[in-house]
C-alpha cells in the first residue's frame, strides 16, 4: 500500500510541477505561443496522463481491498465466527453455515450471473444441472430453508 501511495504522491507532485511550469513559460512568453510553451504543455499532458494512471491504480487497489474485506465479513457472518470475537453476539436468527457451503452457494450464484450476462436464456434450475456447477444438494441446511 505504501508503494501505491508513494507512486500517487510522486505523480501528483510531477503534475503540479508541470502545471506551474506551463504558467511560468506562458508568462515568460507574454502569452504568446512558442516552442517552449508548446514543450511545457506537452510535458503537462504527459504528467496528467501519468497522474491519471496512478489514480486508477490506487482506485483498483482500494476496490480490491473493499471486496476482500466484504468477503471476509460475509464468511465470518455466515459461519458464525463473528459471535466469538470480542464478546459480540450474533443478532441474526439464521443458523451459521459452513464456509465450504457458503463458497458453493457463491459459485452457484456466479454461474447464474454469468449465464444471465451471456443471454443463455437458461432458467435458474438449469444452473444446477451444469456439469461444473458447484451446487451440492447433499447438505441438510438447504432442506431447512
Amino acid at each position: 500500500m505504501d508503494k501505491i501511495v508513494d507512486s500517487l504522491n510522486s505523480a501528483y507532485q510531477d503534475f503540479v510541477g508541470a502545471a506551474a511550469n506551463v504558467l511560468e513559460t506562458k508568462e515568460a512568453a507574454a502569452g504568446q505561443k512558442t516552442a517552449v510553451t508548446d514543450a511545457a504543455l506537452e510535458n503537462f499532458k504527459q504528467k496528467w496522463e501519468l497522474f491519471r494512471v496512478a489514480c486508477d491504480q490506487a482506485e483498483e487497489f482500494v476496490e480490491s481491498v473493499k471486496q476482500r474485506i466484504g468477503s471476509e465479513c460475509l464468511v465470518d457472518e455466515a459461519t458464525g465466527s463473528v459471535a466469538g470475537k470480542s464478546g459480540q453476539t450474533s443478532t441474526t436468527s439464521l443458523p451459521p453455515i459452513s464456509a465450504v457451503r457458503l463458497e458453493q452457494m457463491s459459485k452457484a450464484v456466479r454461474w447464474l450471473v454469468i449465464e444471465l450476462q451471456h443471454g443463455s436464456g437458461a432458467s435458474a434450475g438449469s444452473a444446477h444441472s451444469h456439469p461444473s456447477a458447484p451446487f451440492d444438494a447433499r447438505f441438510s441446511e438447504d432442506s431447512a430453508q
